[in-house]
């Protein structure tokens, strides 16, 4: 038994021996380690993605559903990794979910807290203006949400002549629908024609605007829709500055109650106050 420990003793002791004992447990232990990572890297994990394009604002359906296993590296951001968390739920209304697309967590929202990108960033006191239009008034469907546009009035003053000049300017679109409420550019794979426009104006602007809408049909007003890179010309008719525009649209509804002009112009234009962001968005 002393012999024996005497013999482990001088074993350990000879610096060879440690030395070789050390150079073997680095190798054992990058060799596991190496492969450790490796197995990190390359072990596959089964999420779901989509199978098909989804369309902002549409309810996300089991068929819609699919999954793939993939190099857990391959996995970044804050995705779902479960098709419970995904079915009945919503694409959000900016974004389109490209097909073989993981479902990340900032696309995916439940339907309560959808909301109307109409009424995201409106100041307050402003006035939601929801305008008929069509293929020719948005310069066939050019006009898209976010763009500017400038709104030129043209009418026939009490002597006859045509007048014409720049009414409101640097309009920001909010959105453009169809006749049945949807969203004209949210959805690539469908056309859809436009029907309303949407923007806001401060309360005196939209009273103003609805005002030129009700002298209409007595003094032949229009209000042309025009990109805000453009600027329009009228031959024949006499240039007036907005301030004069504005001065001919008051004089001549100054007696009319803002009920008569809302009733007459409504087949034109609807419109929402815009008072509190949140109760809109929610």
């Amino acid at each position: 038994m002393n012999n024996l420990s005497n013999s482990l003793k001088k074993f350990v002791s000879n610096k060879n021996t440690v030395t070789i004992l050390g150079v073997v447990l680095c190798i054992i232990i990058l060799y596991f380690g190496y492969n450790f990572r490796i197995n990190q890297k390359v072990s596959l994990t089964k999420v779901p993605y989509a199978n098909q394009t989804i369309q902002p604002r549409t309810e996300i359906t089991s068929a819609m559903v699919s999954y793939m296993s993939v190099p857990a590296s391959f996995l970044v951001g804050s995705y779902h990794n479960s098709a419970e968390d995904i079915v009945g739920k919503y694409s959000n209304y900016n974004t389109i979910i490209a097909e073989g697309s993981l479902f990340y967590k900032d696309l995916v929202i439940d339907s309560t807290v959808l909301p109307n990108s109409s009424f995201i960033d409106i100041e307050e006191g402003y006035t939601l203006i929801n305008y008929r239009v069509d293929m020719d008034s948005t310069y066939a469907n050019s006009m898209m949400p976010n763009d500017y546009i400038k709104i030129y009035f043209k009418a026939r003053n009490d002597e006859g002549k045509i007048m014409f000049g720049k009414f409101l300017d640097k309009i920001k679109i909010l959105d453009v629908k169809d006749s049945s409420g949807r969203h004209v550019f949210e959805n690539t794979a469908e056309a859809r024609t436009p029907a309303y426009m949407l923007f806001a104006l401060p309360e005196d602007f939209h009273l103003l605007f609805r005002k030129a809408l009700y002298l209409e049909s007595s003094y032949g007003v229009e209000l042309i829709l025009v990109p805000n890179t453009e600027e329009l010309t009228q031959e024949d008719a006499v240039v007036v500055s907005t301030e004069e525009i504005k001065k001919f649209i008051e004089d001549r509804t100054q007696m009319v109650s803002k009920e008569e002009i809302e009733a007459k112009t409504d087949d034109k234009v609807t419109n929402e106050d815009v008072t509190n962001n949140e109760e809109q968005n929610g």
